[in-house]
């Protein structure tokens, strides 16, 4: 009463009570510079487990305590029964289990499919090891190298059987249509978040700083509006812009009730469950996704900005011929100069733009304005425009997109 209702002593609180909100205020905004993380302990004294009988909570049966299954090995000697113990187990040299996987979902990721196709189930119920003596010996060799990730990914992609063509036979085709038997180099599409980055990259638009809190780039309006509860801090989507549109797609900030479409359209997992294997599609969704999302148009406005920029002497250089501009354009996507035939479509798509934007200047304003990142001003708006489609038909080549 004194302090909020009195007036003859409330004015005396109020610098006060001013004085400790800016305080708290500093306090707090402090606060959200140090980075948190959540962590775990151990109880001080263990609590008492039981079997429940018929699983209700308050009929306590058997009373039981930590420990690995029977038919797996032991827990190593010296170890506690707890999170540690558990992580010591796991890496034991003598351990059938954790290597195998390990080695198994590393190999995935670069021939597309496990050894065991399943990589999420060794179990009964799994796929059998394609190459069984294979997959033991990459464990054991894991094992021997200290757990050395960086040295068993350069094992595998120094191998012959990585290295190989992977341009295929009809009768290939007919007798291993899903390459068990490895004799032709991995092919597929790339995964939802390396297309993203692999496009910023290309145009030179890719942020590269690590770290960092989720950041929310392009993405269509009212996305969050429908499956948002009442009041919620995620109701409304507004992206951050600036820098945030040109992060790794790792930092992208993720409602799981409203995924990414761009990143779900290429099947990315929406992160409700694990998942170890994911599947692939190819759908005409996806082509006009990477035509026509204001991402990856703005991306082929960079590249094509890139390649006009360039001159001769500089570390990616392009002469002024649309020829010249258009096999840097497409040794910068592909890895590769284009064949003389490749090298003539690509000028002749850009002379049918050009001539059509010669005549509808607005639609090539329209079309290079797409994005937030700044247009460069000096380069003729017509002739960029005309560069940009053909930049975008690059960047949606089936060599492109697919690892090969």
């Amino acid at each position: 009463f004194v302090q909020f209702v009195c007036t003859s002593t409330k004015p005396k609180f109020d610098p006060l009570r001013q004085q400790i909100d800016e305080l708290t205020k500093k306090k707090n905004e402090f606060d959200g510079t140090i980075p948190v993380s959540l962590v775990m302990a151990n109880m001080p004294q263990e609590r008492e487990t039981f079997i429940l009988v018929r699983g209700a909570y308050d009929k306590p049966g058997e009373k039981v305590t930590a420990a690995v299954p029977s038919i797996l090995p032991p827990l190593p000697q010296g170890a506690t029964a707890n999170r540690l113990g558990l992580a010591q187990w796991l890496v034991d040299p003598d351990h059938p289990l954790m290597a195998r996987v390990t080695v198994n979902r590393f190999w995935q990721q670069y021939f597309g499919s496990g050894l065991v196709k399943t990589a999420e189930d060794f179990g009964s119920q799994g796929s059998w090891p394609t190459h069984p003596e294979l997959l033991d010996w990459l464990a054991r060799d894991f094992i021997e190298s200290g757990w050395d990730v960086k040295r068993l990914q350069k094992l595998i992609v120094m191998s012959g059987t990585y290295q190989q063509s992977s341009k295929v036979t009809k009768d290939l085709i007919a007798r291993d249509p899903e390459d068990q038997l490895l004799v032709r180099g991995p092919r597929f599409r790339l995964d939802a978040e390396v297309l993203r980055d692999s496009a910023l990259f290309v145009s030179g638009l890719l942020l590269e700083r690590p770290g960092g809190k989720g950041v929310k780039p392009y993405q269509p309006q009212g996305i969050w509006e429908s499956v948002a509860f009442q009041g919620s801090n995620t109701q409304n989507y507004k992206a951050d812009g600036g820098d945030a549109n040109y992060r790794r797609t790792i930092y992208t900030f993720w409602k799981r009730t409203a995924p990414p479409p761009g990143l779900m359209t290429f099947d990315a997992p929406s992160r409700e469950a694990c998942v170890v294997r994911r599947s692939r599609t190819n759908t005409p969704l996806q082509a006009l996704a990477l035509m026509n999302d204001v991402q990856y148009v703005e991306a082929a406005r960079k590249l094509a900005e890139r390649v006009m920029g360039a001159t001769a002497g500089s570390p990616s250089s392009a002469g002024s011929s649309p020829s010249d501009r258009l096999s840097l354009a497409f040794r910068l996507a592909t890895a590769r100069q284009p064949s003389p035939d490749e090298t003539a479509i690509l000028v002749e798509t850009f002379h049918a733009h050009l001539a059509k934007y010669q005549t509808d200047k607005p639609a090539a304003e329209k079309l290079i304005a797409l994005g937030e990142a700044k247009r460069n001003e000096s380069l003729d708006a017509v002739e960029l425009a005309a560069y940009t489609l053909v930049c975008n038909l690059i960047l949606n080549l089936d060599e492109v997109v697919t690892k090969e």
